[in-house]
């Protein structure tokens, strides 16, 4: 009977280490601030409108 040998999944920190570094590209720096801004911003309406219908 052959001796099978467990298969070593790569972990996550030795992948990251051997991916090199990639800076973020203008239009995802733009999406990122985007998205930020669209959540305060929805945040802040839903905090607003609570305000508003269900002052208590």
């Amino acid at each position: 009977m052959p001796t099978t040998h467990p298969v070593e999944e790569p972990k996550l920190s030795e992948e990251l280490e051997k991916m090199p570094y990639e800076p973020l590209l203008p239009i995802e720096k733009k999406l990122v601030l985007w998205s930020i801004v669209l959540g305060l911003f929805l945040l802040g309406a839903l905090v607003w409108v609570n305000q508003a219908l269900f002052h208590g």
